[in-house]
């Protein structure tokens, strides 16, 4: 159940993302709201399941190596790093009615971000008897984990996000509002190789990321054994 938040209260009973509040149908990334959103997970713990943990996959694209790849409706994102070779992520994305799909672009990059919640956010919440911080300091205990990727579109902030979490359980799961969080020790690696700029495909509804030829033939034992 949804509980009343204080900033006395650790975000580790919470996972919150930014979000446009728009059915996945109405999402167009062609015209960037600025409004967000906020959920509120009761906390529940379990194992990450093996699938989604860190892999070197064998990955056949025509996508130049940088680009990341993330297919929302198998959990992964994919780091393209040059012909057959990627490394794959397993990722936690929006609940439904919050999926979305696109290409944007990582336009910023954060160690340990801050939260800052719009103002109308907070009002918003603030009806439903949820008072939200006006900002939250990066650190362990913030819903964005230690590294975040904003992702840009045209120049502007889509208000979504490549980012960690304190949830690590919810990986693999339909959990967020549209941002696409991984565990924090897999967004540090990420963010490491990734740089501003860089293509981001979000495969999901709407199809508006277009055609993405994209093969994953699973896990590269040579490269897995003997790195390279």
């Amino acid at each position: 159940m949804l509980k009343t938040i204080t900033k006395s209260v650790t975000a580790a009973m919470l996972a919150v993302t930014f979000a446009m509040p728009l059915p996945a149908s109405a999402i167009s990334l062609d015209r960037i709201q600025t409004t967000s959103d906020v959920t509120l997970v009761a906390q529940q713990r379990r194992e990450v399941p093996d699938k989604f943990k860190r892999k070197v996959v064998r990955l056949t694209t025509d996508e130049k190596p940088g680009t990341i790849i993330i297919d929302t409706n198998n959990k992964f994102l994919y780091y393209v790093e040059g012909k057959n070779r990627a490394t794959r992520y397993g990722v936690g994305v929006g609940r439904e009615g919050f999926g979305w799909s696109g290409v944007v672009k990582i336009g910023r990059k954060a160690e340990w971000p801050s939260w800052r919640p719009p103002a109308e956010m907070r009002r918003r919440e603030a009806a439903k008897g949820h008072i939200l911080p006006v900002v939250q300091e990066g650190g362990p205990d913030n819903p964005l984990g230690a590294r975040a990727m904003y992702l840009y579109k045209g120049g502007r902030d889509t208000i979504f996000r490549i980012h960690g979490t304190n949830q690590p359980w919810t990986i693999g799961l339909n959990m967020s509002s549209g941002c696409i969080r991984m565990m924090n020790k897999d967004v540090e690696h990420l963010y490491d190789r990734a740089s501003i700029g860089s293509k981001v495909i979000v495969i999901g509804p709407g199809g508006r990321q277009g055609d993405v030829s994209f093969d994953d033939k699973g896990v590269d034992i040579l490269r897995t054994i003997f790195g390279g």
